[in-house]
């Protein structure tokens, strides 16, 4: 986590919570057993044992997809980050969503590196131990990771598409699982599931 003199800190934070959130969804598609546990290897990050995807699409998308965020997580475009689980008929069973903000550093000094990634640790392990994770899905379900924008960006309109997956019609139950609020990034993930009042 060491700081590269030529970067902003703004820059970055967004590279860091790119590769962090790598880390996050991966541990949260692997909790969910969609996936053989073959489909994964074991690695480490800060110091804790993390799940890798193996398989090389797998890995492609998620790693390509964070990546494809970064310049917009600078730009404060993206508030949060989710990642869908559906059915066939692409009705959502549950999402687990990431809220962001890189916020802005006053200087060009980030918060010391030993307290953030202590931060991200715990976020990390807290994740691992998640009682809606650990229920584990049924293997025929979808996934997705869909980027929300606070507005559309101008540059790469044709980069992003829509998401195909029907929206609910009432206002999801919430289950917190775990924020942190440190000097630049703030992050609060939560799972969102149908109301009992959806229509099926």
């Amino acid at each position: 986590m060491g700081r590269k003199q030529s970067q902003s800190p703004e820059r970055e934070a967004s590279l860091l919570l790119a590769e962090f959130l790598q880390v996050a969804i991966t541990s949260i598609i692997f909790l969910k057993q969609i996936y053989p546990t073959g489909a994964f290897e074991r690695r480490r990050y800060m110091n804790l044992v993390v799940h890798r995807a193996r398989h090389p699409q797998l890995h492609r998308y998620i790693h390509e997809s964070l990546d494809a965020m970064v310049s917009y997580f600078e730009q404060g475009l993206i508030e949060s980050v989710a990642v869908m689980f559906f059915d066939n008929h692409k009705i959502p069973i549950e999402k687990f969503v990431f809220k962001i903000n890189v916020n802005r550093v006053q200087g060009d000094r980030m918060e010391e590196d030993a307290h953030l990634e202590s931060s991200l640790r715990s976020f990390l392990i807290k994740l691992s131990q998640s009682e809606p994770l650990l229920k584990g899905s049924a293997q025929d379900l979808r996934w997705e990771i869909t980027a929300y924008f606070c507005s559309l960006p101008s540059d790469n309109k044709d980069r992003w598409i829509p998401t195909h997956t029907i929206q609910w019609q009432q206002p999801p139950l919430i289950t917190p699982i775990k924020s942190m609020n440190t000097d630049p990034l703030s992050v609060q993930l939560y799972l969102e599931h149908p109301s009992l009042l959806e229509p099926v």
